[in-house]
């Protein structure tokens, strides 16, 4: 069984490298790798091309949503796969999602490989990852520690999953229309992807314990980060009526130990208030935009 796995990239070579080489080195299967450059970039095209790596480029950064989805329209399996540019595949990382999707039987799903990450969970937050520092950059990055020992980091297969890297059926990527590229750069187009699936009828969220990636975390340059993530914020909120917080914890349930697939959503004792604010939040935002004072 093999995927089309997409990535895009900008301006992160040694990142992309490292890998590109991961995939190659420690996937049971051949896949198919694409990856889209955002702006002019020879070192990366020529690695690419030397490498025999399909590729796809505009002249600009487009945008990470913009930039998988040309790329994406390049594929030629049944099964894709996006990734970042800055994380390591773990051996096997393959198999374990292909045993999910095997199990199931049906293309309504979402799966993700488990995270390994050198940062600590912050206090008091809920878990999502795997913390253990195998080096903050690709400088000081211990790949033999990491090979030694991330079979034995304890974890569970996470409710909701964790983004990437995740993998779905090209005939839910075409039901979805890939990414929306409202949410270019890339901030809350995980979440709307999901909200799209789940408005699908997919109900399997699932982070899979045993396929692991090392990710060094955010190592593509991005300006302006929090003024983009807040407006990634209000696009979802004006597009589907309650806010990424809201659609992660209450109908996701993302980070809690996965049991099973998701129930329907339903107001409830817990969620009630929070998604009225929601809704208050909702109309305040509307009528700004509606006045011009976004």
């Amino acid at each position: 069984m093999q995927f089309s796995i997409i990535i895009p990239t900008f301006e992160n070579h040694k990142y992309l490298k490292t890998s590109i080489n991961s995939i190659k080195k420690n996937s049971k299967f051949d896949h198919e790798i694409i990856v889209h450059i955002n702006g002019e970039d020879k070192e990366t095209e020529n690695f690419l091309i030397n490498s025999n790596i399909k590729c796809t480029k505009t002249k600009t950064n487009i945008g990470l949503c913009s930039g998988v989805n040309i790329a994406a329209s390049k594929s030629k399996y049944d099964l894709i796969v996006y990734a970042h540019d800055d994380m390591y595949f773990c051996p096997d990382w393959d198999t374990h999602l292909i045993n999910e999707i095997n199990l199931i039987k049906h293309q309504k799903f979402y799966f993700s490989s488990t995270q390994i990450s050198p940062s600590k969970p912050l206090k008091g937050s809920i878990t999502n990852h795997i913390s253990f520092d195998c080096g903050e950059d690709i400088e000081s990055f211990n790949e033999e520690k990491l090979i030694k020992n991330y079979k034995n980091l304890e974890f569970h297969d996470l409710q909701g999953s964790h983004w990437a890297p995740h993998i779905m059926t090209r005939e839910m990527w075409s039901q979805i229309g890939g990414f929306s590229e409202e949410f270019n750069p890339g901030f809350g187009s995980d979440p709307d992807l999901n909200m799209k699936m789940w408005n699908n009828g997919v109900r399997i969220f699932k982070g899979v314990n045993k396929s692991r990636v090392y990710h060094f975390g955010s190592q593509t340059t991005r300006k302006n980060k929090e003024i983009i993530r807040n407006n990634a914020n209000n696009t979802f909120l004006l597009k589907w009526g309650i806010s990424i917080e809201f659609f992660v914890k209450f109908y996701l349930n993302r980070g809690l130990k996965y049991i099973k697939p998701l129930d329907e959503f339903k107001l409830s004792v817990n969620n009630i208030i929070p998604y009225f604010l929601c809704k208050f939040k909702f109309l305040l935002i509307k009528f700004f935009y509606k006045n011009g004072k976004n």
